[in-house]
């Protein structure tokens, strides 16, 4: 029985997360609002703009890995789609990195890693 692959930076399949958080939001215009009558009026430019919330568990090569991730400005990634329940690519990058040391050993620790996959 093979895993489910969540994520995939660059080309590169990450560890399995310990939490895996989609969601989706739409982009809408200065124009929408609420009109003279009271009534809301929305204008919506693109609707699916993805957001990824993950958490991983990792050694000291990864925590490297994902390090040098989130300096990028711009990533290709693969995300587990929930409306095709398969892998989807889009343009991301990387918000609100945090590394954790949660045990130290002999490899450098063992660290916990969050951060935010935002679509562009």
């Amino acid at each position: 029985m093979a895993f489910t692959e969540y994520l995939k930076i660059n080309g590169e399949l990450l560890p399995y997360p310990d939490s895996y958080d989609l969601s989706l939001s739409s982009v809408e215009s200065d124009s929408g609002g609420e009109t003279e009558a009271g009534t809301r009026q929305r204008d919506v430019v693109r609707q699916g703009v993805v957001d990824i919330s993950v958490s991983f568990m990792v050694t000291a090569l990864w925590l490297k890995k994902l390090t040098a991730y989130s300096k990028q400005n711009k990533l290709t990634v693969q995300y587990f789609d929930t409306d095709t329940l398969s892998l989807k690519e889009t343009e991301m990058y990387i918000d609100g990195f945090k590394a954790k040391l949660e045990q130290d050993t002999s490899y450098k620790g063992l660290w916990s890693v969050d951060f935010t996959l935002k679509e562009y």
